[in-house]
């Protein structure tokens, strides 16, 4: 068995990213983008997919590693039979070149090394041309390319490329490898070391702008640096996750494309954001918000391209075998197609938020919001794909009507801003009236005594738990507390929150997953807001002791086997650990967190 997803960690230029392993293989990266095709692939296969390890060439004793205090920069030393040898990885942040620089440096003994480039572009199946030019190894296949340069000799051994060499203390060996379009020349060199120095102070300077002064500040920062990570610069936009296909379940078929933006992670990016004091990311996150949405409501998507592009066909990779045998590897994700009215509630609820903050009323997002209110006027009726983007029958979920209800309420509360009729806010609080009467008659199973998955439906749902964090109903409501029992006794499984039982739920998908690891952090929120503190803080507590070495969470995990599961890292679980550790924070003050402001509401009719 080769590495657990925690076995990894991340580097990254906020415009893609890589993962290496504790055994100082990079198994995955994908250039220029973080939804290009990859170089290194081998997560999702084997060393013939593509991988760059630099690592003691045998005697191995022990390993650990670290990120340079609040950066991405990532320190990895290895005690060996011969001495002691550190790795330090990390990718300079995008100026025109997309580069890996790795720096070996020598500590005590003398150790000998090996590193193994396996280059492998298009998700392993193209095997590139390579030739030495100018002292550094060039590898172009199709539209792309990288090129090598280290001051160590470097030889070809069947299709891969090899480089033995020693350090003893005091020798610093750098390599860096850059991408660039085939066509195009190969960027300029890059020095190594000081490439190192400047990316650790450029994190440094960015970690230093945060708020957060509570008790749990390295697991916060470090989640507001993997936040920061995984921003595509150009545009704002946040990708889920760098990876594709890590499974849900290790054999199973939950194998899903994360290189892409949600919509509905909108409102928990903002406040993290905010909380946390970054406005211009906050702001720069609104504003792809805005590019992305334009056009005709009914059109709306759930998810994007890191640039808003809208075409995210899903494709099956066969000649990947997946992580630990888990197949199909997807690339592109057809759940973008799919129809969810939660989507709505929470672009609403984010410009709500936005301008709370102090962003100004932005007047083409005025019109997209009365076009997309219309629209909803009629589509709210309808049933929907649903959260977790089922690919079963459509249903009424509950959770969607609710965030469809969130879309009104926030319309009507925001509508002192802009100049709309009286007539069009009455009847959004009409709107309001219906959707809020519906789910309370029909959403709510008085003989289970909770808030079910769908209208009609005895199946619980966790997504249920975000009613009284939008503030449909207020955390006292008996209906609200009655189903945090509920999922505390039909959800909770090994201490964790599950997003619904698959084998007892038509999702059209076999049974399988971990717990879906952003569920528990809404729990938390609810045990909070009820004033369960202590609780809370416990659950908090078993939730942080998930992070691995190097405080990194996926988005799934199986409290059986004590393994991470999903892709990885995972923006949304990093976010709401970070709203999480704002509600519960001390410094912060009851009633002062993400979950309270995005509670409160007004009790207009």
């Amino acid at each position: 068995m080769g590495l657990r997803i925690e076995d990894y960690a991340l580097i990254g230029d906020t415009q893609t990213a890589a993962l290496v392993g504790n055994n100082g293989s990079i198994d995955w990266w994908c250039a220029p983008r973080f939804d290009s095709a990859s170089t290194f692939g081998a997560i999702l296969g084997d060393q013939r997919h593509g991988r760059w390890k630099i690592a003691p060439a045998g005697g191995l004793q022990s390993t650990t590693r670290r990120y340079l205090d609040d950066t991405l920069v990532l320190e990895t030393t290895f005690i060996t039979d011969e001495g002691t040898v550190t790795v330090t990885d990390c990718m300079p942040i995008r100026q025109r070149s997309v580069d890996i620089v790795r720096v070996v440096e020598g500590v005590s003994g003398r150790v000998p090394m090996r590193m193994d480039l396996t280059i492998r572009f298009d998700y392993g199946s193209i095997v590139p041309w390579v030739r030495h030019i100018d002292g550094a190894l060039l590898a172009v296949g199709g539209p792309d390319a990288v090129i090598l340069r280290t001051p160590v000799h470097t030889h070809g051994v069947e299709q891969e490329t090899i480089a033995d060499f020693v350090v003893e203390p005091g020798d610093v060996v750098p390599f860096v490898l850059a991408w660039h379009p085939s066509n195009a020349d190969p960027p300029r060199p890059l020095d190594g070391r000081r490439a190192v120095t400047d990316t650790a102070r450029w994190w440094r300077k960015w970690a230093k702008r945060s708020k957060y002064e509570g008790e749990w500040h390295d697991l916060v920062t470090r989640s507001l640096i993997t936040l920061k990570a995984l921003t595509y610069a150009p545009t704002g936009g946040i990708v889920a996750a760098p990876t594709t296909s890590l499974p849900e379940w290790i054999g199973g078929v939950r194998n899903w494309d994360y290189r892409y933006c949600w919509v509905r992670d909108a409102t928990f990016t903002l406040l993290a954001l905010i909380e946390a004091g970054y406005l211009d990311e906050a702001q720069a996150w609104r504003d792809w918000l805005v590019r992305a949405v334009a056009g005709s409501p009914k059109d709306l998507q759930i998810m994007y391209g890191a640039a808003g592009e809208r075409r995210l066909t899903e494709l099956e990779l066969a000649w990947m075998p997946g992580y630990e045998g888990s197949s199909p590897v997807r690339v592109g994700n057809a759940a973008s197609g799919q129809f969810q009215l939660d989507v709505y509630g929470e672009l609403f609820d984010a410009n709500f938020h936005a301008m709370e903050a102090g962003a100004e009323p932005d007047a083409d997002l005025s019109n997209i919001q009365i076009a997309l209110l219309e629209w909803l006027e009629g589509a709210w009726h309808q049933p929907d794909d649903g959260i977790w983007e089922v690919r079963g029958d459509r249903q009424h979920f509950v959770h969607s009507k609710v965030m469809a209800w969130v879309a009104f309420d926030r319309a009507v509360r925001a509508s002192a801003s802009y100049d709309i009729d009286a007539d069009v806010i009455d009847r959004w609080r009409q709107q309001r009236r219906e959707i809020h009467f519906q789910i309370c008659d029909e959403g709510y199973d008085v003989n289970k005594q909770a808030f079910t998955q769908a209208f009609g439906s005895k199946r619980l749902d966790a997504a249920v738990l975000m009613i009284p964090l939008v503030g449909f109903l207020p955390p006292t409501d008996e209906r609200v507390q009655n189903t945090l029992k509920a999922v505390e006794r039909e959800l909770m499984h090994e201490g964790f929150v599950v997003r619904y039982e698959t084998g007892r739920v038509d999702d059209g998908l076999p049974a399988g997953e971990g717990a879906f690891l952003p569920c528990s952090f809404w729990y938390v929120d609810n045990l909070a807001l009820m004033g369960r503190r202590d609780e809370a803080r416990t659950m908090f507590q078993r939730l942080a002791g998930l992070t691995n070495d190097v405080g990194l969470l996926s988005e799934e995990y199986d409290p059986i086997a004590k393994r991470q599961l999903g892709n990885f890292p995972q923006a949304f679980t990093h976010i709401q650990l970070v709203n999480s550790a704002f509600n519960l924070s001390d410094a912060t003050g009851p009633g002062h967190g993400p979950a309270q402001k995005r509670a409160r509401r007004n009790h207009d009719a």
